[in-house]
């Protein structure tokens, strides 16, 4: 990172020493005391007929804490100053919309108004979101000279570690993950900082299938490249660019699917090269963040006594939590405590869905379990208001 920040750059990364004044401002914008009851009360609340489980990790990781307060200590610090996010702080539109009304700007993205990079002053403070921001996107800040706020999460560093180590030692970066998510095209942009680096995308294993099927038997190069033309790197080619790769992953996928898609490889190099050779052609390491894991593990442990039905809570582009959860019982997923509108009607989108769908009768007569758990994206107050509302959905009224 330091070649990519001019040495006269003002640069903070480690906070801006404001944790303390900021304090109280977060408590009230992000804490709550109904989920502090519910996690004393052993992660369950039984009202009547409804009884609330709780995912015994949810809610905000350190890293999206951490970010949060960055923004916060960053406006605390700069009260004059304009102040503009790269993109999203992090995926809630909650937190997201909490940075506009902080007078905070956004330079790309849905949130975005009328400013641009070009527009940038050496004054102004720019923050890096949590995802991180590719190369480019750094070096275009260092030109301006601009005062930046590093809030890019630890566990995203380690991966981008990771890749540029792959980069040096020759290997292809292959990334499992959103060819178009924020972090992703971070992660990307360092398998390029090494001459010849290279990288390659992959969504989930089917798409593992058709690389690892052309490591082995060969095939339509051209089709590939078209097929795959949104998610490598420039001038990527097939034939010469998969004989030595290396899997990292988005921190945020499923951790079976990656362990499952860097198997494929490894088997395929295996058939390709003989296993005396496997070293030589791939290389994997565990580059799934904890907080994730956590998260994944806990509504796992949650289904093995099923509720009649799951609410997941966070933003609609990071359904892992979901996929998780549809296997075992009717699931939705909210973006919002807002999204559930009462006991006969839900705002929720399915798995696969392009968009938000309303189901009605989603809440079953007569006594209910409802499983609950919340995104690493998702502060405190949003779970509490969303057990808020499960209890309005009786007729209940929130314990004391």
């Amino acid at each position: 990172m330091s070649d990519l920040i001019g040495e006269d750059q003002l640069y903070y990364r480690k906070g801006l020493g404001l944790k303390g004044e900021v304090a109280d401002e977060l408590s009230t914008a992000y804490h709550s005391d109904l989920v502090d009851r519910v996690v004393e009360a052993g992660f369950e609340l039984r009202e009547r007929d409804l009884t609330i489980r709780l995912a015994r990790e949810f809610g905000n990781c350190y890293g999206v804490d951490r970010a949060v307060q960055y923004a916060y200590e960053a406006r605390r610090r700069f009260p004059e100053r304009r102040i503009f996010l790269t993109g999203e702080l992090i995926h809630n539109p909650h937190v997201n919309r909490e940075m506009l009304a902080m007078g905070i700007g956004f330079l790309t993205g849905r949130y975005a108004e009328d400013v641009s990079f070009d527009e940038l002053r050496p004054e102004d403070v720019v923050l890096l979101p949590a995802f991180g921001a590719p190369t480019a996107v750094m070096r275009r800040l260092k030109e301006t000279g601009c005062v930046l706020v590093d809030t890019t999460c630890g566990s995203v560093l380690l991966v981008w570690k990771t890749v540029e180590r792959f980069s040096r030692e020759g290997f292809t970066a292959i990334i499992h993950g959103k060819y178009y998510h924020e972090e992703t095209r971070a992660t990307a942009s360092r398998a390029m900082e090494s001459p010849g680096g290279a990288y390659l995308v992959v969504r989930d294993l089917d798409e593992t299938a058709l690389v690892t099927d052309f490591i082995r038997h060969g095939g339509d190069a051209a089709a590939l490249a078209e097929r795959f033309r949104q998610a490598t790197s420039p001038g990527f080619d097939f034939t010469r660019h998969l004989t030595r790769v290396g899997v990292a992953n988005q921190t945020t996928m499923l951790m079976r699917e990656t362990e499952a898609v860097a198997e494929e490889f490894r088997r395929a190099m295996v058939e390709r090269y003989g296993p005396d050779h496997l070293d030589e052609h791939v290389r994997t390491l565990d580059t799934i963040c904890s907080a994730t894991q956590e998260r994944q593990d806990a509504v796992e442990e949650l289904l093995r006594d099923p509720p009649h039905l799951m609410i997941v809570l966070g933003g609609y582009n990071t359904n892992n939590l979901a996929r998780i959860c549809e296997r075992v019982c009717p699931t939705f997923h909210i973006d919002d405590p807002k999204c559930v509108e009462g006991p006969d009607r839900i705002r929720h989108k399915p798995l696969g869905a392009e968009d938000e769908v309303e189901t009605r009768g989603w809440l079953p007569e007569g006594p209910v379990e409802i499983g609950l758990t919340s995104g690493a994206s998702t502060p405190n107050n949003k779970t509490g208001q969303t057990i808020e509302r499960l209890l309005a959905c009786r007729g209940i009224a929130v314990p004391a």
